[in-house]
């Protein structure tokens, strides 16, 4: 049995997607969609970006129509949930999830990063939300290869430092079990974790674990993965997806350019979903045969003060697409509550 055949054995909960129940009737009642702050520019440390006001951003998720938002950068919004709550309750947002990129193969790095992840588990669980999302973080080493990573394994973790990373990751998973999260992975450009080759590299390193993925559509296209295969390969674990966009002839011109990964992102790599090179008709497809039902977060990176994207038209326009690509998924009958995309518990829910 391979090591990812004995995961789907022992996923037992994806508390990241609906709750289990009728599943029979229009694909709107099947897929939900959140944004982040990250499509505002807000970035993972603090800078210029964070001087938005996030109310503003608030507002202008919500009359996008967005149903949720996950946390951003573990500051921006505010941490006590005494104030982010009702801010959230008064616009009709959930708080879904945070994005939380760590060191994962510095073993220097293990306590800060067990701290990080307490404290945002903490915030999470008392806002009722159902997931936690970890990445590794971002290094200038892979920032600089970013897409054009050596297939030979040259510039990717060593086999202790993978030791590492199977340590922490089973400890973060633990963590996030205390306080009622799912804990799934997100693959990222610009990481040592990128390529669908270090994405099977990590989950059979975990293999003993629950972790899920969390699949980015746009980062596994940017790191020479395929979105649609990737959902198919990791369908019985596959828990979480951002939705974003390649504007490919961009992605070709960093790489002809030798750009590095934030220098693609000030160039405009990242397009409004439905303007770019994914196929997402076929990618929902995808995730409407295997039973997917859940939490889909419309993202489009940009760079905060340099990107001419505005935010709320982007995203506006982005949700209007991806509804309109879901329309036209016909609708699935017979579905077994029991699948294992069935949540366990209610967004919203402490």
């Amino acid at each position: 049995m391979t090591n990812l055949a004995l995961r789907r054995t022992i996923a037992t909960s994806d508390m990241c997607n609906l709750p289990a129940g009728n599943f029979e009737g229009s694909p709107g009642d099947r897929f939900h969609f959140a944004c982040a702050p990250v499509s505002w520019g807000v970035e993972d440390y603090y800078g210029p970006s964070w001087e938005q006001p996030y109310q503003r951003i608030l507002d202008e998720m919500a009359e996008c129509g967005y149903e949720a938002t996950e946390l951003g950068p573990y500051g921006y919004f505010p941490v006590d949930p005494q104030i982010l709550r009702p801010q959230l309750e008064d616009r009709s947002l959930k708080m879904l999830s945070s994005f939380v990129p760590l060191n994962l193969a510095e073993p220097s790095a293990a306590q800060e990063a067990v701290q990080r992840i307490q404290e945002v588990g903490e915030l999470l669980s008392a806002l009722g939300a159902p997931c936690i999302v970890l990445a590794d973080h971002q290094s200038k080493t892979r920032e600089a290869i970013a897409g054009r990573v050596p297939a030979d394994g040259s510039a990717s973790l060593t086999a202790n430092q993978w030791k590492q990373v199977a340590s922490l990751g089973r400890e973060a998973e633990q963590i996030a079990q205390a306080f009622g999260l799912d804990l799934v992975f997100h693959p990222h450009v610009g990481t040592f974790i990128e390529t669908p080759e270090e994405t099977e590299r990590f989950f059979d390193a975990v293999s003993s674990s629950n972790i899920g993925l969390c699949l980015d559509t746009g980062h596994c296209l940017y790191g020479t993965g395929d979105p649609i295969a990737i959902a198919q390969q990791y369908k019985d674990i596959l828990r979480y997806v951002h939705i974003k966009d390649i504007d490919r002839p961009v992605l070709e011109a960093a790489h002809r350019g030798g750009l590095n990964f934030n220098e693609a992102i000030e160039a405009g790599v990242f397009s409004q979903i439905g303007e770019g090179a994914l196929d997402f008709p076929a990618f929902f497809r995808t995730l409407e045969r295997n039973g997917y039902q859940g939490w889909c977060v419309v993202e489009q990176d940009i760079k905060f003060g340099v990107s001419t994207v505005s935010p709320k038209a982007s995203m506006g326009a982005s949700l209007n697409y991806v509804r309109s690509v879901i329309k036209e998924l016909p609708q699935r009958r017979g579905a077994d509550p029991r699948s294992p995309t069935a949540a366990h518990r209610e967004v919203g829910d402490p």
